[in-house]
């Protein structure tokens, strides 16, 4: 089975607040802009990807990442995180109707493009199904087979709301680029240990990550 992506990104300025520990204020929008250009890099070097739908309305991010073949979906909505991905995934369906859709995290800069395949790959033996975070609290990863609805339910503790809605949690072991998203410097630093890429590397290089 063949996947589109459904990545949220907010405005650059907004982004990454709980990094203000690691990061200064001017510091964090290159580095939300790079976590996001790692994980659609990666996210379009999976197999099992057709393709990544952005939605953005930060037009810096936007031009960086339709550069490595996103498609940017305005977020006409604005009305948060769930509903850009409701967003995303109808303008999805609406030139590929029936088309798998799966919300990612644009905050994965550790991402492995085999190891999302093979989180896809779990994904489409059920009609819906959720990758728990890394802390087991959050999502990182949701995904809606053919003629299903996306039904997002991000933010805090959606892993339990996801489960509660009816999609069915992976239990994969091995795909940890695919549950390490960052929020805060530890977060920053399990990233790095696991090995970045290019973006993040370049951006993050010099700062003091707590813990290290």
């Amino acid at each position: 089975m063949q996947w589109t992506l459904v990545i949220p990104l907010k405005p650059l300025a907004r982004a990454k607040s709980r990094l203000s520990d690691t990061a200064a204020d001017g510091v964090r929008p290159g580095l939300a802009l790079a976590f996001a250009q790692d994980t659609v890099a990666a996210a379009l070097a999976c197999t099992t990807v057709a393709g990544v739908a952005v939605v953005t309305d930060d037009e810096l991010a936007g031009r960086e990442l339709a550069a490595l073949g996103a498609r940017i979906v305005p977020d006409t909505p604005a009305g948060g995180l769930n509903a850009a991905l409701a967003h995303g995934a109808a303008a999805v369906r609406a030139l590929h109707p029936g088309a798998a859709v799966a919300a990612l995290n644009a905050d994965l800069p550790a991402l492995r493009p085999a190891q999302l395949g093979r989180v896809l790959a779990a994904a489409a033996e059920f009609p819906r199904a959720f990758l728990a975070d890394a802390v087991a609290i959050g999502t990182t990863l949701l995904a809606a087979g053919p003629e299903e609805e996306l039904r997002p339910a991000f933010g805090i503790d959606s892993r339990i709301r996801h489960r509660a809605s009816g999609a069915t949690e992976l239990t994969l072991a091995d795909v940890d680029s695919v549950r390490q998203d960052v929020d805060t410097g530890d977060d920053l630093r399990a990233a790095l240990t696991l090995g970045v890429g290019p973006y993040t590397a370049a951006a993050s290089a010099g700062l003091l990550i707590p813990g290290s």
